[in-house]
């Protein structure tokens, strides 16, 4: 028992440690997993032969997340992605496996052999890529679309290449010994044909009826118990006994979840399930890309190590390249095409089943299967480097490009009101002005943005609002008014001081972050600065102050307080703020740190004294109790 303790701890403590420092330098969690299963496995030796025992439980985790991507979705949704879902699904997983078999027999391979290579090849990681999806927020982008519905087809196509391998038996080829990714209990194995394909339809049946049908009266009566962990058990029971059944009839246990998912996406326990299931499908796939991180053999890594990296390039470059006429087909355009690409161009982790499988079978030899075993786990873990390549190079370049592309808009009237800036916080500014009739022109540097104002028929353009040539074309020299609320901490400032510097009777309102960058634009020669956060932050601190028991007219009281005092001691702290000492307090010098804690207490001072003033004068009223 002691060691299943241990062992377990090296496993957590290795996620612990990479997985964070992965993320904190954006190369994100997957390849942090796979870099902890390296240090412990092959580096180290801190853990053996259990990963292979390891893994087989950890490819759960792909089931509960296609269990979880299924609820997402719903037959409307299905259909609405055939084109994606068949065309450029089964486009792929085609051309993939015939370029992949024919390299394969090139190389002088059996027939056989060279199509089972073909079939593990056309296959990408459904965990790996959305998993980063996921994080990265890009599953709903055409690219991330596109690449979901061709990773759905390839784990439809895992069916189909499971019937097939036993098919191609070489002769010579000794079985390896060993379980792979199926069972040894089995419903077909020794049924016709015709048979075959009546139990695998009637267990795909009996998921969607007892999914639809059965699913509700059961989780109804789970729910009455009032025990919140037995609909846990309920819902891991729902999935394992589906995964079960699946294996049972040699299908992808993924797909059968990924199905029961779908079945249940319009049900009213679907949020419930995926506030269950959540915890154990992101350990379980954590665990998974630890064992593929410690299942990498450095010993034969080591002997034929230009052979494994060759082939592991080929798979992503062939793949890629075949991705890549895809996209341009399928008109999936720009930063989407690479995204689409990058994404899809490896070995998934369905590879070691195909291998396991296909070894059991007598197609692939025990000698190259390790070989190729290695090439699939590179290929794997080369997939988070592709993505950064993306997030760091390609992405950049199409947004400098869209950018550069697009002509700053000629603006065809002046206002009295320049707005530079049209965001979250520049829109309301514009929209007040305009409920006064107050004639403003904004400008952005956003193209979605500028869209999003042009909709509700407020007058924007599109350009840099730092450049000083396009503030003269929009009026800055005949302007009394310039709102300063662009993104850029630095090019406010910069804006701030040229606009000054040159027409220093234009009235300059800036927005700031914080109260460092509302100094910054003030010693830039803002006229007036508003923090983005403070009057919110008022509005709020007041509701806090009454839904504590203090009277609403006492708790607007104390915030006019505040803002008084605040503006009564903004000047010193200024003037502080420009004299900063040598020796850093939290960034704004000791002195400063000093002024602010004496003004806290005079403030707090102040507010009781005021409060104490205007107590009597309040009209009645009642406290909120604890159940409002």
């Amino acid at each position: 028992m002691t060691d299943y303790f241990i062992q377990a701890f090296i496993y957590l403590v290795a996620a612990v440690i990479a997985v964070p420092l992965a993320k904190r330098f954006g190369l994100g969690s997957v390849l942090g997993y796979l870099v902890a299963g390296v240090v412990i496995g092959p580096v180290t030796g801190l853990v053996g032969q259990e990963t292979v025992t390891l893994q087989h439980f950890a490819e759960f985790g792909v089931v509960m997340m296609l269990f979880l991507v299924g609820m997402e979705l719903d037959p409307k949704s299905l259909w609405a992605m055939r084109v994606r879902l068949l065309g450029l699904g089964g486009l792929q997983v085609a051309l993939t496996a015939a370029a992949a078999t024919g390299f394969a027999w090139s190389l002088g391979l059996a027939w056989q052999t060279a199509v089972a290579v073909g079939f593990l090849f056309s296959l990408s990681s459904t965990a790996i890529v959305l998993q980063t999806l996921t994080e990265k927020g890009l599953v709903k982008t055409e690219g991330g679309q596109s690449a979901f519905s061709v990773l759905l087809f390839q784990d439809i196509a895992v069916i189909p290449m499971l019937a097939i391998i036993p098919l191609l038996a070489v002769p010579g080829i000794s079985p390896s010994g060993g379980e792979g990714g199926h069972s040894s209990l089995s419903l077909v194995e020794h049924l016709p044909g015709w048979a075959h394909g009546l139990v695998v339809v009637g267990a795909i049946v009996l998921v969607i009826v007892c999914g639809h049908y059965l699913s509700r009266p059961l989780f109804r009566y789970v729910v009455q118990s009032g025990m919140r962990e037995v609909f846990t058990a309920t819902s891991l029971m729902l999935i394992i006994g589906i995964a079960a059944l699946m294996s049972l009839v040699n299908l992808s246990p993924a797909l059968g979840a990924f199905l029961a998912g779908v079945v249940l996406a319009n049900s009213e326990f679907r949020h419930e399930l995926e506030a269950n299931i959540e915890p154990f499908k992101g350990l379980l796939l954590g665990l998974f890309f630890i064992t593929v991180g410690a299942g990498i053999n450095f010993g034969v890594l080591a002997e034929s190590w230009d052979i494994v990296l060759l082939l592991a390039l080929a798979v992503i470059i062939g793949k890629a390249l075949i991705l890549v006429g895809l996209a341009l087909a399928f008109r999936i355009r720009s930063s989407d095409g690479w995204l689409f690409t990058l994404g899809l161009a490896q070995a998934g982790e369905f590879g070691f089943v195909l291998l396991t499988y296909s070894t059991q079978n007598r197609v692939i030899p025990a000698d190259t299967a390790q070989m190729l075993s290695l090439v699939v786990a590179l290929s794997m873990f080369l997939t988070p480097l592709l993505f950064i390549v993306y997030d760091r190079v390609v992405l950049p370049r199409y947004q400098k490009a869209s950018n550069e592309e697009a002509e700053p808009d000629e603006i065809e009237e002046q206002a009295p009101v320049i707005v530079a800036g049209v965001g979250r916080f520049g829109q309301i500014v514009c929209r007040l002005l305009r409920a006064n009739n107050i004639p403003s022109v904004a400008l952005d540097q956003s193209l979605e943005q500028i869209e999003n104002l042009r909709r509700i028929q407020l007058k924007s353009y599109f350009g840099d609002a730092t450049r000083i040539q396009l503030l003269e074309t929009a009026g800055i020299a005949e302007a009394r008014l310039l709102v300063v609320a662009i993104d850029d901490r630095n090019r406010a400032v910069n804006l701030v001081r040229h606009v000054k510097q040159l027409y220093p009777e234009v009235w300059v309102l800036a927005r700031a972050f914080d109260r460092g960058h509302s100094y910054e634009l003030r010693e830039a020669g803002a006229d007036d600065v508003v923090s983005e956060t403070y009057y919110s932050a008022l509005a709020l601190g007041g509701d806090a102050l009454t839904a504590m028991g203090v009277h609403p007219e006492r708790a607007r009281r104390m915030t006019q307080s505040f803002v008084a005092s605040e503006k009564a001691n903004e000047d010193q702290l200024f003037e502080t703020w420009r004299n900063i000492e040598e020796g850093m307090y939290f960034g704004l010098g000791r002195r400063y740190g000093e002024l602010f804690v004496k003004l806290e207490e005079s403030l707090g001072h102040a507010m009781r004294e005021d409060a104490r003033r205007t107590e009597d004068e309040a009209p009645a009223w009642t406290a909120p109790t604890d159940n409002h």
